[in-house]
């Protein structure tokens, strides 16, 4: 079933900028906000999170051994 709602223009950007940068439809934005609680914001933090990230990787700035084994003995001690 469809609803129609009216949001204000600053949502609308907000929604339309999260669709450019990623894979989502709109739909499936504000699904996940209203379904899982992710706000728009902290869907737009995630993008720009992943982003930075594949552009780190396109730069070839990975983490080294020391700091995988350092993160993996965090967590496993945990």
């Amino acid at each position: 079933m469809k609803n129609n709602i009216e949001i204000s223009e600053d949502l609308n950007r907000r929604i339309e900028m999260l669709t450019s940068r990623s894979t989502l439809t709109r739909d499936q934005i504000i699904e996940d906000a209203l379904s899982h609680g992710r706000s728009l914001a902290w869907q737009e933090k995630w993008i720009a999170g992943v982003q930075a990230g594949i552009e780190a990787a396109d730069h070839g700035d990975f983490a080294n051994e020391e700091e995988i084994a350092a993160v993996l003995n965090k967590y496993s001690q945990a």
